[in-house]
């Protein structure tokens, strides 16, 4: 090597104020000050408690705490805890070896005791040795020019670095190999104090102090089996309280190293082999059923595990609501983040300290799963919101197990499939989605009032015209509600079907109170409203909507067929009323029009009969703007209450025509029969059965000869069965015919055609047959003349024998 100048690092540097003569001593000088301060005798001495240790003697008390003017003549045997692996082995082998280089004289080999920084003194020690030895090549090799001597000393030394490597290199392979399978060393004869145990405890000596409570355990044993007489049952009692004592300060510190493993992996590589080889022994020694140990070091091992895991995620940031929205999802990023890197540095460097048997990995990841639970549980009350709650079960049903997190390809192949999910109590899963669907229904209840707000302060008030599309009257109610149902189930199907139907179910039922709760505050309104027509453009626009909402969760059917069935009861019952209410108010209009209807004035003027079309004409205006089966249905309930109250205008009997004007009568009635029917036709009206009833009351008026009425009989007893003796005795008298023979004959006729249409039955006309035995809903709504009240006429008794009335006579 070149003895010109060359860079050296800042510990190289150090090294070089020891080369030399006086650096040479200087170094053996301070190398014999630390042995001497690591080393301290340890005396064998009687076996006691931590608590009963405050009766020891004061040398006791210093040879715990390394103090010089403790050393005892007597010196314990060797301890054979010092085997591979151990700190204090290294250290003592590396001071041995510097005794002997410098000449020093050799000592016997004694227990020693480190003081309470010993862990972090001794990885500085190593690396000072480290580097003393390599400033001293270094020195050496900065003379190597000047002789071929230094030369073939500077040849030695490399010869030395490389078989210090190949040492190394045996040492890895040999712990390795100890990692597989444990063989404890030989346990001390004689056991260290209790003080001086948990001494060891507290430094993290942990296999040095196992070794002894291995020894101290069979001391317990012994005394335990041995003669009563010669065992004080007092320090028997002790010993073992002593011993759980010792092992419940073990466990504690082994728990604390895998606690914090993860954090410090290179610190604690060798101390979790110590930990896994404490494991296996003590599961050992617990299987042979021992005495004087302590049981469930895997599940204490487990716990500390799912202890560290709890630290790693109670240490993830969590914001609070007030200061960021996305408060709950920005947190479970970062949960997610922190899960993974603690699972990679599980994989590259806690997994190889443990045997194959601790099954490291898969522990962690149980842990993961069973400390994330508990996390989420413990957030879970402080998620008030919709879009949190999702976000909650987002990220359990889908993004834990997904890449990001679980699925990572950095887990691989440690992690299997199986392995990915999240598999929460049923319990808490249910509470999750139950706290779910009740935040949403009060977040849709509070949606469909603002739908109520917007359209009385943006409509009502401001009594604007509803908007046609497509030929159809539409309010923005309609799009609102299905956009907001539509929402809040499409983003529950991207968590799963279950929370689909119970966010359907929901919705559904909280839509149940919607339409009674928005017609009432429309009829409230509108009780004021002086402009009618817009009031009927209002109401078929509701009808609309309302049929179009219902169209729209029919869709849902599939999902909730109970909810559906009932909303869409509940939809069209306030379509009915809707247009029940138009067609009260289309009669309140109309009706004193038609009252005027069959008198002397509507004979000699068409001024009431056309202020009625007018009003017909201009529902069939508005009709058209609403969708068809309500527009059909809406016309055909107009249509027949026209008819009824027109014909009930005849039954009256208030006005009856001269023979003059009995043609001039039917004429107007056939005329006016056609106009309406006609005008219903282009509403589209379904009750096209009314279309003959002018014709057949014109032909009764009509006639000529009386004798004629009685053929016309026949088809309007077919068409209309339900009409009575009054009611043809009322059409009668409307033609002038009160009284006479040809009446009466009349009013047989009809009555042997209803005698012969029931004998007639269903061969002749059986839906009208059915219509007069009560029939299903349809017949019973075509039911006409059984409805219109006939007026009596007085005429009809006049030609009655004498003898009918003989019992209405007082008896004498």
């Amino acid at each position: 090597m070149a003895s010109g100048p060359m860079k050296v690092s800042e510990g190289e540097c150090d090294a070089d104020e020891w080369a030399g003569p006086v650096g040479t001593n200087r170094k053996a000088g301070v190398l014999r000050s630390l042995r001497a301060s690591l080393r301290s005798p340890m005396t064998s001495r009687p076996l006691a408690s931590i608590k009963g240790s405050k009766g020891k003697s004061t040398s006791d008390l210093a040879s715990v705490n390394n103090i010089p003017n403790s050393i005892h003549t007597h010196t314990p045997p060797p301890s054979p805890s010092l085997s591979l692996g151990s700190p204090l082995r290294g250290l003592s082998g590396m001071f041995q070896k510097r005794d002997a280089e410098s000449g020093g004289s050799k000592t016997p080999p004694t227990h020693f005791r480190i003081s309470e920084s010993s862990v972090a003194l001794g990885d500085m020690l190593l690396k000072k040795g480290a580097s003393l030895r390599r400033s001293l090549r270094l020195r050496s090799s900065r003379h190597a020019s000047q002789s071929s001597a230094n030369q073939e000393s500077l040849q030695s030394v490399t010869e030395a670095d490389q078989s210090d490597q190949s040492i190394i290199r045996a040492e890895v392979t040999k712990r390795s190999e100890v990692r597989e399978s444990y063989v404890l060393p030989e346990i001390p004869h004689t056991p260290l104090s209790v003080m001086q145990i948990h001494k060891l405890i507290e430094l993290e000596v942990l296999e040095e102090a196992h070794l002894n409570l291995l020894s101290l355990r069979e001391e317990f044993v012994r005394q335990q089996e041995a003669p009563e007489e010669e065992v004080s049952p007092v320090e028997l009692a002790h010993l073992e309280k002593d011993l759980h004592l010792l092992y419940g300060a073990l466990q504690n510190k082994m728990a604390a190293i895998v606690r914090q493993s993860s954090a410090l992996p290179a610190r604690n590589k060798e101390l979790l082999v110590q930990v896994a080889r404490v494991v296996q022994e003590e599961e050992r020694r617990e299987g042979q059923g021992q005495a004087g140990g302590l049981g469930g070091w895997r599940e204490a091992w487990r716990e500390a595990v799912r202890s560290s895991v709890q630290d790693l995620l109670q240490g993830v940031h969590l914001d609070t609501p007030e200061h960021n929205t996305s408060w709950l999802a920005v947190h479970l990023g970062l949960l997610g983040k922190a899960i993974v890197e603690h699972l990679e540095r599980v994989k590259a460097e806690l997994k190889d300290s443990y045997p194959p048997t601790f099954h490291v990995f898969d522990t962690y990841v149980t842990c993961v799963h069973q400390v994330t639970e508990q996390h989420l549980q413990r957030i879970m009350g402080r998620v008030t919101e919709l879009k949190d709650f999702h976000a909650l079960l987002d990220f359990i049903t889908h993004r834990y197990k997904s890449e990001r997190i679980m699925g990572s390809f950095s887990l691989r192949p440690e992690l299997k499939e199986e392995q990915r999910d999240l598999r929460l109590q049923e319990a808490f899963n249910t509470h999750i989605r139950t706290r779910y669907t009740h935040t949403l229904q009060v977040d849709l209840r509070n949606a469909l009032e603002r739908v109520c707000v917007l359209e009385r302060e943006e409509c009502w008030e401001e009594q604007l015209q509803p908007r046609v599309e497509d030929g159809i009257l539409q309010s923005h109610i309609t799009m609102d509600i299905c956009t907001s149902v539509k929402s809040y189930v499409m983003i529950a199907r991207r968590i799963d079907a279950d929370l689909e139907q119970r966010v359907v179910h929901t919705c559904l039922s909280e839509l149940l109170h919607f339409p009674r709760r928005f017609e009432g505050e429309f009829l409230q309104w509108s009780s004021s409203l002086l402009d009618h027509r817009l009031w009927v453009e209002y109401s078929i626009t509701y009808i609309n909507a309302f049929s179009s909402l219902r169209e729209h969760t029919e869709s849902y059917r599939g999902c909730s067929p109970d909810q559906v069935t009932q909303l869409d009861r509940e939809l069209e019952g306030a379509e009915s009323r809707l247009r029940e209410a138009l067609l009260q108010h289309f009669l309140i209009q109309t009706k004193p029009l038609l009252r005027r209807m069959m008198t002397a004035k509507w004979l000699s003027t068409d001024e009431d009969f056309q202020q009625l079309t007018r009003r017909i004409q201009e529902l069939r205006d508005h009709s058209q703007h609403m969708v068809l089966p309500h527009a059909q249905e809406l016309a055909s309930a107009v249509h027949v209450c026209v008819m009824r109250e027109y014909v009930a205008s005849l039954m009256r009997g208030s006005y009856s025509c001269s023979s003059r004007k009995q043609q001039c009568a039917a004429t107007k009635i056939r005329q006016q029969g056609e106009t309406l029917s006609q005008l219903f036709k282009d509403m589209r009206s379904t009750a096209d059965w009314l279309h003959p009833l002018s014709e057949h009351l014109s032909n009764l008026i009509g006639q000529k000869h009386k004798s004629d009425i009685k053929t016309h009989l026949q088809p309007l007893v077919q068409d209309f069965p339900d009409i009575s003796k009054r009611h043809v005795s009322a059409v009668l008298l409307f033609r002038g015919m009160a009284r006479g023979r040809e009446r009466q004959r009349i009013l047989q006729r009809l009555s042997e055609l209803k005698r012969e249409f029931h004998a007639a039955g269903n061969d002749e006309a059986p839906e009208l047959q059915r219509e007069v035995c009560g029939g299903n809903d349809e017949a019973s709504e075509r039911r006409f003349f059984s409805s219109i009240p006939a007026a009596a006429s007085s005429a009809c008794l006049t030609h009655t024998p004498f003898s009918c009335f003989t019992g209405l006579l007082p008896h004498t």
